[in-house]
């Protein structure tokens, strides 16, 4: 099931040049489409995507490009991009799952990051600016959360036991 959304030509100034990009956007009409009612106790709660389709995260600096501190913004139009993530997010794309880029940048970096992804190639439904900074990430959701921590290599997921931390739930093996 692959998601569609608007055609979009935009110009943008890059240095002394105006460059031209086509890209594809979602809606979020569209994305929120793909969400199903679910019921629990008699009473709606959250809406859920389908089964197989995965809502990804993705940090950019330093997971998808060079590593770009806020403080050299400088150097994002012209950040090196990794083309194994490239080819790995675009082909989850492709494949229907949803695509968030996730990003410490600040919203007035916004254009400059919009930009880069567009130019790079990059095929995502949304991007949410101002991530907290400086990891160590403990995520605690009432959904379904699943972890991948980038170590210089873009792959399809495979599957590995590993030792969690879980809040106690007086169940202990």
């Amino acid at each position: 099931m692959a998601l569609h959304g608007l055609l979009i030509n935009k110009t943008v100034p890059i240095g002394h040049k105006n460059y031209k990009f086509q890209f594809t956007t979602m809606h979020k009409e569209e994305a929120e489409s793909y969400l199903h009612k679910k019921v629990e106790n008699g009473e709606e709660v959250s809406p859920v995507l389908p089964e197989g389709i995965k809502n990804y995260l993705i940090d950019i600096d330093g997971t998808v490009c060079d590593d770009i501190p806020n403080e050299e913004p400088e150097r994002m139009a012209t950040a090196e991009h990794f083309p194994d993530a490239l080819e790995t997010l675009n082909g989850w794309y492709d494949e229907g799952h949803l695509i968030c880029f996730f990003t410490s940048r600040v919203e007035s970096h916004r254009e400059v990051t919009e930009t880069w992804l567009n130019e790079k190639g990059f095929k995502y439904h949304s991007l949410l600016m101002g991530k907290p900074r400086g990891g160590n990430y403990h995520w605690i959701d009432n959904h379904l959360v699943k972890a991948t921590r980038y170590n210089g290599k873009f792959t399809n997921l495979v599957e590995k036991d590993v030792t969690i931390e879980v809040f106690d739930d007086g169940q202990h093996d």
